[in-house]
């Protein structure tokens, strides 16, 4: 009997020690399950999970269910939730730094992505690390192109319309393009249209296509505006209370869906550019006027951007250019 209560009483306090240390995180995401960021964000959790053996456990909410976009960055810094995936753009009014990938025509292929995130990241690290998160890993979207219910060849055609902003230099753009900047997060899309709340916006062919965009609207002028990306971040408290080990797991983790994203955008971005043009969308070529045109708008946006904060810019700036 003594000795079927102790192997009962070790059993049990072996069961309670690895409850303790198992940990579930939760991580929101303001994307829905089909794109290519939050499946990345999946095999991301799953990868951790398998890594530390079950003693870390991070659940991913896509949808904005758990937090709407907006928010995940307080969220993340206060500790509400342990880690979450924020479209970059939207931490504009943070710090201009956040800025970078959102400026049109300042890099517009993936190559000049990717040598514009090498030159952000320093301060993109230093800016999250004063806010008490620390980078994780980042996807991109593919290029950001204009949809319409119209033909466009010059802005001409846009003036007066309400355009979809969802960060402070879609709203800026907006503006500059003569159009009324209204800002509506991705789930809020479809129904946006429908009743009239906008009627252009600048996104990518994967949000076009993971929303149907053909039941709203007509016409995908392709002027592959500028190559936005999401970054994943973690509360550096919760960061640091974790083991070397685990830490490390994260990390690996991490530089693997960072991987994942860059080499999977350009495969998407095809992939869900053909689907517009094949459930009825007109997928077109922009005019000469108007790519002219948008260029000029884009001249002036990166002088304002460099204003704004003349040091951090400034070194984005000349590393990248």
């Amino acid at each position: 009997m003594f000795k079927k209560l102790a192997t009962a009483t070790l059993v049990t306090g072996a069961l309670l020690t690895s409850s303790v240390q198992a940990q579930q995180w939760h991580m929101p995401t303001p994307y829905g399950d089909a794109n290519l960021p939050t499946q990345i964000a999946y095999g991301f959790a799953e990868d951790i999970k398998n890594g530390t053996d079950g003693d870390l456990t991070i659940t991913v909410h896509s949808g904005a269910s758990l937090v709407k976009h907006p928010e995940i960055p307080r969220a993340v810094r206060t500790g509400q939730v342990q880690l979450g995936e924020i479209f970059i753009g939207i931490m504009g009014n943070t710090h201009p730094v956040f800025k970078h990938d959102n400026i049109p025509f300042l890099a517009t292929s993936f190559e000049d992505a990717k040598r514009l995130w090498e030159a952000a990241k320093p301060q993109i690290e230093k800016q999250l690390d004063k806010e008490g998160m620390t980078l994780l890993y980042t996807v991109p979207w593919p290029a950001q192109s204009l949809y319409t219910k119209a033909p466009v060849n010059t802005l001409e055609d846009l003036q007066g319309l309400k355009m979809r902003a969802y960060s402070p230099s879609t709203s800026r753009l907006a503006d500059l393009m003569n159009t009324t900047p209204t800002t509506v997060q991705v789930p809020e899309i479809p129904q946006a249209f429908s009743t009239g709340i906008i009627d252009a916006m600048i996104t990518s062919p994967s949000t076009g296509a993971n929303g149907q965009a053909w039941d709203y609207l007509s016409h995908y002028t392709d002027i592959k505006a500028w190559i936005p990306k999401n970054v994943v971040v973690v509360n550096k408290r919760a960061f640091r209370r974790l083991s070397d080990e685990q830490r490390q797991v994260i990390l690996d983790a991490a530089a693997a869906a960072e991987a994942k994203g860059w080499e999977g955008v350009r495969k998407t971005a095809a992939e869900d550019t053909a689907t517009l043009a094949e459930n009825g969308i007109t997928v077109s070529e922009p005019s000469e006027e108007l790519m002219a045109e948008l260029q000029k708008i884009g001249d002036i946006m990166v002088k304002e951007w460099e204003q704004e904060a003349p040091e951090e810019v400034g070194a984005i700036l000349s590393n990248y250019r």
